[in-house]
């Protein structure tokens, strides 16, 4: 089960999610936050339980494994807390755990407005929202640093997932409020807590110039994965700028977990 990240709806992934396929039958919420029924609210309440649906409706009870970046990462703790022994594993792609000073700074920060310093809140409202047709829109995000450093498949996906026709051409899919309250609403020491109840492996798979490790620091994630981690050589979004190379660590990571699984089984 793939949770994406913040403003970056589930197809995006299309191509690092296309060699897990050959090994999983990968289901995915399209966007979050975008049915009334599952409210943007502090502390996610809403999100999880629309990705605890999800599951529900599409699982039949079978064993689950949980992956998720950014966003799909926390949700995936908080969903895992809730399933037990439902899942098999959890694997973050850059959702490092919030807890002690970092849990504090967030707070902090919601109550001076300095959290616009840890999250691009001030970017989020400011996003265009309207484009002629989807080359445009290729050509808009090419144009920006933090895009032009990804796989030009997955900027392609992105242009057509991200965006729906209308009647001006493509607009927005992910509504720019909605992804503005999802980052101000950012649980701190919930999701630390709640992967203290997850009963099952997890991994978290770095990137090594992501700003979101480096502000947030491993310490609360080390202290949960353990030995399970692994870096790819990119930002916060590598699943964009390296999806073959993020899939073959996903696998790896998962396989690793199949293994002490049945060493721990086997064992005198």
């Amino acid at each position: 089960m793939f949770s994406h990240a913040n403003g970056f709806p589930a197809a995006t992934y299309a191509q690092m999610l296309a060699p897990l396929r050959a090994h999983f039958d990968i289901s995915h919420v399209d966007a979050f936050g975008h049915e009334p029924r599952y409210p943007v609210s502090r502390g996610w309440p809403g999100l999880s339980r629309q990705l605890l649906d999800h599951i529900e409706a599409r699982t039949d009870a079978r064993p689950v494994w949980l992956l998720g970046h950014s966003l799909g990462g926390y949700l995936s703790v908080l969903a895992a807390a809730q399933l037990g022994s439902r899942v098999r594993g959890v694997v973050l792609l850059d959702s490092p755990l919030i807890g002690g000073v970092t849990a504090h700074l967030v707070k902090l920060g919601r109550r001076t407005g300095l959290d616009r310093h840890l999250m691009p809140l001030r970017q989020t409202l400011q996003r265009r929202t309207h484009w002629p047709d989807v080359d445009a829109v290729r050509a808009h995000f090419a144009a920006k640093p933090a895009f032009a450093r990804w796989d030009p498949r997955v900027l392609s996906d992105y242009a057509s997932a991200a965006t729906l026709p209308d009647a001006l051409g493509r607009r927005l899919l992910f509504d720019r409020e909605i992804e503005h309250r999802i980052y101000a609403t950012l649980p701190t020491r919930s999701v630390q807590l709640a992967a203290r109840h997850v009963s099952a492996p997890m991994g978290f798979i770095a990137g090594r110039h992501s700003r979101e490790v480096s502000q947030i620091g491993l310490r609360a994630t080390r202290a949960r994965v353990g030995a399970r981690v692994a870096w790819i050589d990119g930002s916060h979004l590598y699943p964009m700028e390296r999806p073959d190379e993020t899939a073959r660590s996903i696998l790896t990571m998962i396989e690793g977990m199949r293994t002490e699984a049945v060493q721990r089984r086997t064992a005198p």
